[in-house]
C-alpha cells in the first residue's frame, strides 16, 4: 500500500492544549502510521524530499468528527415546525407524520443526503439512533432489518462510518400504554423478538457496526430493559439511551416506579462504561452520582435542546462526576459540531453565570475521541499512530476565522469552513465540496419526495 503524506500547517494532536504547528502526519491505507511535528526534527533538511511530496494542508486539522446521536429521517423537519407555540409534545406530533411516509428506498436516498451533509461538517462517524424499523402498519418487511440495511448502505454512499443504534421501542407510554398510529412501525412486541430481528443482521461494510438503544423509559417496560442489557453485554456493543429528555417523562416514571429514570436504568443495569445517557437533561444530584459513578457517558444536543425548548443540562457536573461528554445532532436542526461544541460551554454560561466551564481541549475531545468511543470506535478521533486516518481540515482565513488563533477555532468556526476530509485514508471532501454526492441537490429532492407524499 502506499504511503500517503500530510503536511498540516497546524494539527490538534492528543493530550496537547493547543494546536501544534507544522505537522507531517503519514498514512498507509487506513491507519495513521507516524505524527512528526516538523519543529521537532533533529534534521530538517534531511526531510525535504518527503516533504516535497506532501498534501499539504492549510488552516487547522483535527481528528475526524464523532456525531454520537442521529435521527436522519428528522432532517425533513428542519425549518417547517416554527410556525406557532409548542413544546417537545406538539414537534413529536410534526414528527411523526415525516415517519409515517418513509420506506426503505425513500429513506436511503433521505440518509446518503443527510450523511453526506454531516460529512460536509467534518463528521467521520455517526451514530444513528434507529427505530424506524417496519411497514407504517407495524408488519415487518421481507428483510426484517431493511431500514436499518438502508441506513448503513447510505453511510457507504456517503463515505461515513455507522454505528446503527438498534433502538428497542415497545410501548408509548411509561405505565405501557400500547403503540398506535405512527409508532406501530417501531414497535418489535417484545425484547426478546427485538433481539432476535437484531442478532439476525449482519451489517454489509466494514465502515459500520451494530449497537443497542433503549428508546427511553417510557418505550420499554422495567422488565424488557435486562434483555435489551444482555444482548449489548453479549456482543460487546455500546448502548444508548434517551435519558430525563422531559420533565413529564421523569414525573410518569416516578409514579409508575416510584423512582427516576436513571435510578430505574441503574436497578436494570443499564448504566454503565459502554453505555451512553442522551440528553440527561433533568436530573436530579443523585442522578448525577449515578451516572458519573458509573462511569456512563452523556451525548449533549444542545443545538436540538434549545430547539425543542428542553432545557438546558448539568454538563459540567456530569463531567465532573465522571461521564465522559459527547455530542450529537440529534434532530438535525443544525449540522454543525462546532456549535453544538460551543454550545455545551456557552449552555454553561448561561446556566450559571459564568465563564471558563470547559478548555477548548475539553471541546475538542467531546467532539472527537470520546465520541467515537461512545459508537465503538475505540481506535479513532485522535491524530496518533495506530488510528484511523481520519483528517478534518478547517480554515483559518474566512470571515469568521480570519485573526482567530487555532486554538479558538471550536469558537468561531461554523461547519461551513470545513475545506476537506478524508476518512479512513479516503478523500471524502476536497475544496469545501462532496467528493461524490451533491448535497444541497439531493437535500431538496429527497425531503420533497418525502413532504410531497
Amino acid at each position: 500500500m502506499t504511503t500517503t503524506r500530510w503536511l498540516a500547517e497546524y494539527a490538534w494532536l492528543p493530550d496537547d492544549p493547543e494546536p501544534t504547528a507544522d505537522v507531517l502526519i503519514e498514512t498507509i491505507g487506513g491507519r495513521i502510521t507516524a505524527v512528526t511535528p516538523l519543529a521537532d526534527r533533529a534534521a530538517p533538511a534531511a526531510g525535504v524530499e518527503v516533504l516535497a511530496d506532501a498534501v499539504r494542508l492549510p488552516g487547522l486539522t483535527l481528528p475526524g468528527l464523532a456525531n454520537a446521536h442521529s435521527h436522519a429521517f428528522h432532517r425533513a423537519l428542519r425549518g417547517r415546525t416554527h410556525a406557532g407555540r409548542g413544546d417537545f409534545w406538539t414537534w413529536r406530533d410534526l414528527m411523526y407524520t415525516v415517519a409515517d411516509r418513509l420506506d426503505p428506498d425513500t429513506y436511503l436516498a433521505l440518509a446518503r443526503a443527510v450523511y453526506a451533509e454531516l460529512a460536509l461538517a467534518g463528521v467521520t462517524c455517526v451514530g444513528e439512533f434507529h427505530y424506524l424499523h417496519h411497514r407504517p402498519d407495524g408488519g415487518r418487511y421481507a428483510d426484517p432489518n431493511a431500514m436499518g440495511a438502508a441506513l448503513v448502505e447510505a453511510a457507504a454512499q456517503a463515505g461515513i462510518r455507522i454505528t446503527l443504534l438498534d433502538t428497542c421501542y415497545l410501548t408509548a407510554t411509561v405505565d405501557g400504554r400500547a403503540l398506535t398510529g405512527p409508532q406501530r412501525r417501531f414497535g418489535d412486541g417484545d425484547a426478546a423478538r427485538w433481539a432476535d430481528r437484531v442478532e439476525a443482521f449482519t451489517p454489509a461494510g466494514d465502515h459500520a457496526r451494530v449497537g443497542a438503544a433503549v428508546h427511553s423509559v417510557r418505550a420499554v417496560p422495567a422488565d424488557q430493559l435486562d434483555a435489551v442489557v444482555e444482548w449489548a453485554r453479549r456482543h460487546d456493543a455500546p448502548l444508548h439511551v434517551h435519558l430525563s429528555e422531559q420533565p413529564a417523562e421523569n414525573d410518569a416514571c416516578r409514579a409508575v416506579h416510584g423512582r427516576t429514570p436513571a435510578r430505574l436504568l441503574a436497578d436494570h443495569g443499564v448504566l454503565g462504561p459502554t453505555t451512553t445517557a442522551v440528553h440527561a437533561t433533568h436530573l436530579t444530584s443523585a442522578d448525577v452520582g449515578l451516572l458519573g459513578g458509573s462511569g456512563t457517558g452523556v451525548c449533549l444536543c444542545p443545538t436540538t435542546e434549545r430547539d425543542l425548548a428542553d432545557g438546558i443540562g448539568p454538563a459540567r457536573r456530569m463531567a465532573e462526576a465522571g461521564s465522559p461528554l459527547s455530542l450529537g445532532s440529534d434532530s438535525h436542526a443544525v449540522a454543525d459540531l462546532f456549535e453544538e461544541a460551543r454550545a455545551v460551554e456557552l449552555d454553561e454560561r448561561l446556566r450559571t453565570r459564568q465563564r471558563g466551564h470547559f478548555a477548548p481541549a475539553a471541546l475538542r475531545d467531546a467532539a472527537t475521541v470520546t465520541g467515537h468511543a461512545a459508537l465503538g470506535w475505540a481506535d479513532a478521533g485522535r491524530i496518533a499512530p495506530g488510528d484511523r486516518a481520519d483528517l478534518v481540515t478547517v480554515r483559518l482565513d474566512s470571515a469568521r476565522t480570519a485573526g482567530v488563533p487555532p486554538v479558538g477555532v471550536f469558537f468561531a468556526a461554523t461547519a461551513a469552513d470545513v475545506t476537506q476530509v478524508v476518512v479512513d485514508g479516503r478523500v471524502v471532501v476536497r475544496d469545501g465540496r462532496h467528493t461524490t454526492v451533491d448535497v444541497p441537490a439531493e437535500l431538496v429532492a429527497t425531503i420533497q419526495a418525502v413532504i410531497s407524499r
